[in-house]
């Protein structure tokens, strides 16, 4: 039976449930981030002679976009560390890397995302589009970092994939990504 807490009533890790950064933490979430997962499609109309209907030919696919507010919560004095580390690797997801002066150019840094099997049936590859985050004034917060006990991190996502590996309808039945 899935449990959010152990028998003391403390928050625990949901196992499947990650955001992992590239040169960074793997974030843990021990609440279920609330999540929507959308992509659109675009379709011609080509008309054909004596049909009364032209027929529908995909043209091209948007962007997928997943949205997530993950919620991040304090319950023992690591985790005030722990989600200060968590906030700073999701913001640093949407500046580029270093480069140098032969490689001005670096690429935005990929992490994967995982819900259980929500999303897919295992990591996705995503870039963070944008991130906002708001610290409430109404919850307990803490002395010296002035961190909220808990706060909310909106978090929008587009999926990258491999050019040599990109999914079907097939696939997206099967696995999901």
């Amino acid at each position: 039976m899935p449990q959010g807490t152990n028998g003391s009533g403390a928050l625990v890790n949901l196992e499947k449930c990650t955001i992992q950064i590239p040169q960074g933490p793997t974030i843990r979430l021990n609440v279920l981030p609330d999540i929507s997962d959308s992509k659109q499609a675009s379709y011609s109309d080509e008309s054909v002679i004596g049909r009364a209907f032209p027929l529908k030919t995909f043209s091209h696919g948007d962007n997928r976009s997943i949205s997530m507010t993950v919620h991040l919560i304090v319950c023992t004095s690591q985790d005030l560390d722990k989600n200060l580390g968590y906030l700073r690797a999701l913001e640093s997801l949407v500046y580029p890397g270093q480069g140098t002066s032969s490689t001005p150019y670096v690429p935005p840094p990929i992490a994967k995302i995982q819900c259980g099997r929500l999303l897919a049936d295992g990591p996705i590859c995503v870039v963070l589009k944008s991130y906002s985050v708001k610290f409430p004034t109404e919850v307990a917060w803490d002395a010296d970092s002035y961190l909220p006990y808990k706060f909310d991190i909106d978090l929008s996502w587009e999926v990258v994939y491999d050019s040599s590996n990109l999914p079907g309808q097939e696939r997206i039945i099967q696995t999901g990504g």
